[in-house]
């Protein structure tokens, strides 16, 4: 049997208070998974502890079997992290930026040089491809860090808020991307406050509010849960007054 894409058990953290209370959520192989939830709800954190960023108080994360806190090393080998923040360098061209980030991770040369090509002509950064990021907009550093996380050929695409501040061009062309990894087998989960592209792209939603996973389920599943044939907009403001109401 494989293992969940993503298995979280328990999964809590507080700064100044509690920000993440004790959230179960499995998601399978080659799932496209959106994360939804008002701003401060816990989704970034969420994902941060899941990426490697930040350390749970309690719980268990685990990453196609492997347990990502006894062994994190192994369990970045497999995911990618996408911020909404491109953390890209000013002085390096896309293809070096790629030659570095595949050099990090250990990638076979010319393996990496090829990969960095067919990512660079994917993602439409081609006639880019020698001029410095520092001159980039931010769709196209956006592009050239989507690059970054894919160069080692990850299992898991982590992404939060990846379409924030994207023209329309630019952003089509990363769901574009995001749909052929699904395709090809890839996991994605993705948070984002754009509920259009979640009700389009993802197969199942999870809504979270106030530190908890309050649903999750299909589009049809959260319908059938509210009793009426709705938006996802409305399902989801919904959802979080429930969840509001109930904590």
């Amino acid at each position: 049997m494989t293992s969940p894409a993503l298995a979280l058990s328990g999964l809590t953290k507080s700064f100044d208070r509690p920000v993440v209370k004790g959230v179960d959520l499995t998601i399978a192989a080659g799932e496209f998974y959106a994360l939804l939830g008002p701003n401060g709800a816990g989704k970034t954190t969420i994902l941060r502890m899941v990426a490697g960023l930040l350390k749970p108080d309690a719980g268990s994360i685990s990453i196609f079997g492997i347990d990502a806190l006894a062994d994190p090393i192994a369990a970045k080998r497999v995911m990618a992290w996408v911020s909404d923040e491109p953390m890209v360098y000013d002085r390096l061209t896309p293809l070096e930026y790629l030659e570095f980030v595949s050099g990090l991770w250990e990638v076979e040369p010319a393996l990496a040089q090829k990969t960095a090509h067919e990512l660079i002509d994917w993602l439409g950064l081609a006639p880019h491809a020698n001029e410095l990021c520092g001159g980039f907009s931010k769709g196209m550093l956006q592009k050239v860090a989507l690059a970054g996380a894919l160069v080692h050929d990850p299992k898991v695409i982590i992404l939060d808020e990846p379409l924030t501040g994207l023209d329309a061009g630019s952003a089509r062309q990363v769901k574009d991307v995001l749909r052929e990894k699904v395709a090809t087998g890839v996991t994605v989960i993705m948070t984002t406050h754009i509920l259009e592209v979640a009700e389009r792209m993802a197969e199942r939603i999870g809504v979270i509010a106030d530190g908890r996973l309050i649903a999750e389920g299909t589009l049809a599943e959260l319908r059938t849960r509210l009793g009426r044939e709705s938006t996802l907009e409305d399902i989801f403001l919904d959802l979080v007054a429930q969840g509001s109401q109930a904590a």
